[in-house]
């Protein structure tokens, strides 16, 4: 690491994806400039699209900003594609220090993925973090598409489901919640995810984990369905219990097919994303 400058660490290594940045600035470059309008000039030459991030010298930054076209930093509407369009990010690092990348990991301004919430319907507020993961994931379970839901009470993530019309097989030792329960398209199982055989479980489109388990069991959990054949994708938390399992966590990367992030939702775990498709090509 060359330098610490608030959440933003600077390094002169090639970039690398991290798992747990939220945001990655792929060759940054530094300017001295002069005026707030000297260094909107220069960002505009670049590309349209900045977002600021400014821990310090943050009145001077955000006129900078001001100076910019507008980015929209509001609420995502879940269901609403993320731009395709390159989101720059910039900082100072003292008043006539500029530092930009117009290249970054994230489509959100420093990776902040809030979403205009619903109160009234869902059992937990874990329905927000699939909501961000299949944002993320570019595609979204469709009606007629079918969904298996591991340890799914009390059934933020089958709710999430069942709202986009996909059949949802929600399996869990304890009941849903009976709004949930009560879904179109939503049936619930009684048991364990881990009790399941996945070569005797019909194949499915979809499937979801947010199991509070030890990331090994977890591992060795979509290790079988894969092997099995039995799901096209999978989108699963990855939960540390005490410190982090990092050898776990490279086990995760590894699979072909997969990417692991940390999501703007997520707490101490990590989010586990997978698809034959890909995992094929990548072969």
């Amino acid at each position: 690491m060359q330098a610490e400058h608030g959440r933003l660490f600077l390094s002169q290594e090639p970039a690398i994806h991290a798992a747990w940045a939220a945001n990655v600035w792929r060759q940054p470059c530094e300017a001295v400039i002069a005026s707030i309008a000297e260094a909107a000039t220069l960002l505009k030459s670049v590309q349209r699209n900045w977002a600021v991030y400014a821990p310090l010298h943050h009145r001077r930054a955000s006129l900078i900003q001001d100076k910019l076209p507008h980015v929209s930093a509001k609420p995502l509407v879940f269901g609403t594609p993320l731009p395709s369009a390159p989101m720059g990010s910039f900082t100072l690092l003292a008043p006539d220090r500029l530092l930009y990348a117009a290249q970054c990991d994230s489509a959100r301004p420093n990776g902040e993925y809030g979403f205009v919430e619903n109160k009234s319907e869902p059992p937990s507020r874990a329905y927000l973090k699939l909501w961000e993961a299949l944002t993320r994931f570019g595609e979204l379970p469709q009606p007629g598409q079918s969904c298996l839901d591991l340890g799914a009470c009390p059934g933020g993530w089958t709710w999430v489901l069942a709202k986009l019309g996909a059949s949802v097989a929600a399996i869990d030792k304890a009941p849903l919640a009976p709004n949930v329960a009560a879904m179109p398209g939503v049936t619930w199982r009684q048991g364990s995810a881990f009790g399941l055989d996945p070569r005797n479980e019909p194949a499915v489109d979809w499937l979801f984990s947010d199991v509070i388990c030890y990331p090994a069991r977890l591992l060795a959990l979509v290790q079988r369905w894969i092997a099995a054949g039995k799901a096209a994708r999978m989108i699963c938390t990855v939960k540390f219990q005490g410190e982090t399992d990092h050898e776990a966590a490279r086990a995760f990367a590894a699979i072909p097919g997969a990417r692991l992030l940390h999501l703007h939702h997520n707490k101490h775990e990590l989010t586990w994303f997978w698809s034959a498709e890909a995992s094929v090509a990548l072969r």
